[in-house]
This record gives structure tokens, C-alpha cells and sequence, in this order.
């Protein structure tokens, strides 16, 4: 079967050895993801929306880097630094898999790789 690694460019991908996204077959599934910009640096630091936006939007474009849509993701998981901010995180995946209604778990953390950073994203597509 077939393997496509879908890489963000960044140091980290060498380094740690993984891929930003992998497809095989018709199965995507988009590595851990948070609010970071070209440089790796946090994006709106400790604002769960607006982390929450920015991450979607990057599983979305490593979704389409792979052929898939957005309408293809079938699973999202979140991890989080704060529970109560549920509603915040909620209602960015809403906004960005509304229609797709994929199957989703939200996951309380200590922390994560920055303590700028409240919120990172994993998701499985199935792409024709």
C-alpha cells in the first residue's frame, strides 16, 4: 500500500522523526498540532480560541496537503492544559468540522511542549 509523509518543513520533523501527516491508502492522520507560526513560536499565547482556530486551520491544511478535505476528518482529539476551557476549544471545532460532526474527545493534560500553549490537535481523515 501506498505511503505519503506529509512534512511542515519544520526542525523538528528530522529531529523527532515523524511527519506532520501520513497517508496510506485512504486513511489520513495529522500528528499532534498547536498554535505555532513559521518560526515554532506560540500563537496567542494562553488564549484557548484563538489557539484552538489556529490549530484547526493547520490540521485542515495538512488534511488538504494529503488530498483530503476537512469534511474527511472522521476523528479529532484535543489535549488541553484547563478543562473549563471546553466551551472556547468547542466552539473553534465547530467552527472548522461543524458539517463533518467528527468523532471527538477532549483530554485534560499537565502540559504541553510550551506553557504558552493550551491546546494541541490530532485528527484522522479517510480521503478517497
Amino acid at each position: 500500500m501506498d505511503r505519503t509523509e506529509i512534512s511542515s518543513g519544520t526542525e523538528w520533523e528530522d529531529e523527532v522523526g515523524y511527519s506532520r501527516a501520513v497517508r496510506v491508502g485512504d486513511r489520513i492522520e495529522v500528528a499532534g498540532t498547536t498554535a505555532t507560526d513559521e518560526n515554532g513560536d506560540p500563537v496567542a499565547p494562553g488564549r484557548p480560541y484563538e489557539q484552538a482556530t489556529h490549530a484547526f486551520g493547520l490540521v485542515e491544511d495538512a488534511v488538504r496537503d494529503a488530498g483530503g478535505e476537512p469534511a474527511d476528518v472522521v476523528r479529532t482529539r484535543m489535549f488541553v492544559t484547563d478543562a473549563d476551557d471546553w466551551e472556547q476549544i468547542g466552539r473553534a471545532h465547530g467552527e472548522h468540522f461543524g458539517d463533518a460532526k467528527p468523532a471527538s474527545t477532549l483530554v485534560e493534560v499537565q502540559a504541553l511542549i510550551d506553557p504558552a500553549l493550551v491546546v494541541e490537535v490530532e485528527a484522522t481523515a479517510i480521503a478517497e
